[in-house]
């Protein structure tokens, strides 16, 4: 069974999580034709504090993101 594991910053919608599940699972079931109910996709949500970029927390390379 596959797992994508995706982590992305705060703030997105349900609806764009959603939406970006369903386009993941699609992208799985193409490449390797296993069943849509194979497919598990786990979203994390990170704070930028706990985001490093550069040597910086994500909050202050990116304040308005």
């Amino acid at each position: 069974m596959p797992v994508v594991h995706i982590e992305l910053w705060k703030g997105r919608t349900k609806e764009q999580k959603t939406k970006l599940i369903k386009n993941v699972t699609s992208a799985v079931v193409s490449s390797i034709g296993c069943p849509p109910d194979a497919v598990e996709v786990i979203i994390t949500d990170v704070d930028k504090d706990s985001w490093g970029i550069g040597g910086e927390p994500a909050s202050v390379k990116f304040p308005d993101k």
